[in-house]
C-alpha cells in the first residue's frame, strides 16, 4: 500500500462538489492540497477546512479555459509546493440542448473548458510530475463520454475527447512511472448535478461526492506496480 503522507496534489474545480470532497479526503490522508477554481470565496473557505486537517493547502484563481491564466496559476502553486505528485483534472461545466437549440458559443465554451482546459492544466503540471520520477493523474470524464444521447452533443463530445486525451497521455508517461486513470462516473449528487436538476441527491440512493473521493484515495493506495487505467462508478439502485 502506498504511503500518501506529504505528497502534493493539485485539484481543479476544488472549491465545491467533487473537487472539494476529493481535497478533504486527500487531506485526511496527509496529502498537501492546492485547489483551483473561479470563485475565490469558495476556494478560501475550502483551504481553511484543509488546513484545519493539518496539511499544507493553497489555492489559485483561474479559468482553466484560459491558457495564460492556467500558466500563471500553476506557476504560483509550484512556487509554493515546489513539487507535484498528483493531478486531478476535475473542473468542468455542463449545459444541455439539441445541436440546433444550443448556440455555437455555448457549445464551444463547453469544449474549451472540459477538454482544452484539462489539456492546458496537464501541459503545465506534467513536467513537474515527470521530474519526480513518478506520480498520478486522474482525468474526470463521464458516462456521457462513453455514449452520446439526444441533447448532450457538446458535453458528450468534450468528455469523449477527454477520454482520448487521457488514454494517449497514459501511453506517453507510463515510462516515467506515472499512472493515468480515466474516471467515468454516472450522475453524482454534486452541486452542478443538483443545479441542473439531474438528481435530487438522495443520499440513500444517489452517489455522493465522498464516494467518488474514496475511489481516488483507494486508487492512490494501490502498489506502485498496479495501474487502474479506468473506473466507472455508478449508483447501485437510483
Amino acid at each position: 500500500m502506498e504511503n500518501l503522507k506529504n505528497q502534493n496534489a493539485i485539484i481543479t474545480g476544488g472549491g465545491r462538489g467533487l473537487g472539494k470532497a476529493t481535497a478533504i479526503a486527500f487531506a485526511k490522508e496527509g496529502i498537501n492540497v492546492a485547489i483551483t477554481g473561479r470563485n475565490e470565496n469558495n476556494l478560501k473557505e475550502t483551504v481553511a477546512e484543509l488546513q484545519a486537517l493539518g496539511v499544507k493547502a493553497t489555492y489559485a484563481v483561474f479559468d482553466i479555459a484560459n491558457y495564460e491564466e492556467v500558466k500563471a496559476g500553476i506557476a504560483k502553486i509550484v512556487a509554493e509546493f515546489k513539487t507535484v505528485d498528483i493531478l486531478v483534472n476535475n473542473a468542468g461545466v455542463a449545459q444541455f440542448g439539441t445541436l440546433l437549440e444550443m448556440d455555437p458559443k455555448t457549445w464551444t465554451d463547453i469544449i474549451n473548458t472540459n477538454l482544452l482546459g484539462s489539456y492546458y492544466v496537464t501541459h503545465e503540471v506534467l513536467p513537474h510530475i515527470i521530474a519526480n520520477g513518478q506520480g498520478d493523474i486522474f482525468n474526470v470524464s463521464s458516462t456521457a463520454g462513453l455514449s452520446g444521447n439526444a441533447g448532450t452533443s457538446a458535453y458528450s463530445a468534450s468528455k469523449f475527447g477527454l477520454i482520448g486525451l487521457s488514454e494517449s497521455i497514459l501511453r506517453e508517461v507510463r515510462k516515467h512511472n506515472i499512472r493515468v486513470c480515466t474516471l467515468t462516473p454516472s450522475t453524482i449528487a454534486s452541486d452542478m448535478s443538483k443545479e441542473l436538476n439531474l438528481t435530487d441527491g438522495d443520499p440513500e440512493k444517489v452517489l455522493q461526492p465522498e464516494d467518488f473521493a474514496e475511489l481516488l484515495v483507494g486508487t492512490l493506495k494501490l502498489p506502485r506496480r498496479a495501474l487502474l487505467k479506468s473506473a466507472a462508478i455508478w449508483s447501485t439502485n437510483p
